[in-house]
């Protein structure tokens, strides 16, 4: 497994070996010795799963920036198995040196790179073809009274979101009237 460091030292983007041939392809998707180690290795916080999540997703549709508060932050391992989408994951850690910062990959069925994103930071994503699916993992469980999120384009993150310009972005209200970070409830 191939780990990639990120600007931001607390997300790490995983890459498995995939192994393929003319009848298809095998790829160790989760593996909890060689995760905690490569959080370990790092001097990172080793969480504990709780809960899968697997979420359908029409290109276009744009999904965040959402995050838990304590006691039911989440942390997360993301990945796509179907599709393509562009995940990003803005640091909302208020004492944090990178706080407002965002980093973002590109998550395929076809790259089968993962993203670990943990509790601390607000997460999105935009589905960039039909049919993009997500599964992901994480460490608490979901909680509607601790859930929040920060609109997907504050001015003051600018995160670079791949629109194209003949595709119509799909929103909740939810996410559409979400507010900025300088507004909003975020960890301290």
């Amino acid at each position: 497994m191939n780990i990639i460091e990120t600007k931001i030292k607390d997300l790490l983007i995983f890459e498995p070996r995939v192994f393929g041939d003319d009848r298809g392809w095998f790829m160790e998707s989760f593996n909890q010795q060689a995760f905690e180690k490569a959080l370990a290795d790092r001097g990172l916080e080793i969480p504990q799963f709780v809960q899968d999540n697997h979420s359908f997703s029409k290109k276009g549709v744009l999904r965040g920036l959402h995050y838990q508060l304590n006691p039911h932050a989440q942390g997360k391992l993301v990945r796509v198995v179907q599709g393509r989408a562009w995940d990003v994951a803005v640091d909302i850690r208020k004492d944090s040196e990178t706080f407002g910062q965002w980093v973002g990959v590109e998550l395929s069925g076809e790259n089968h790179k993962q993203f670990w994103i943990p509790a601390g930071f607000a997460h999105g994503f935009i589905a960039l073809e039909e049919n993009t699916q997500f599964l992901y993992k994480t460490t608490d469980y979901y909680s509607k009274e601790c859930e929040r999120s920060i609109v997907w384009n504050d001015p003051e993150i600018t995160i670079e979101w791949p629109i194209e310009v003949n595709v119509e972005i799909m929103l909740t209200d939810k996410d559409r009237f979400a507010l900025k970070i300088k507004d909003a409830e975020i960890f301290v």
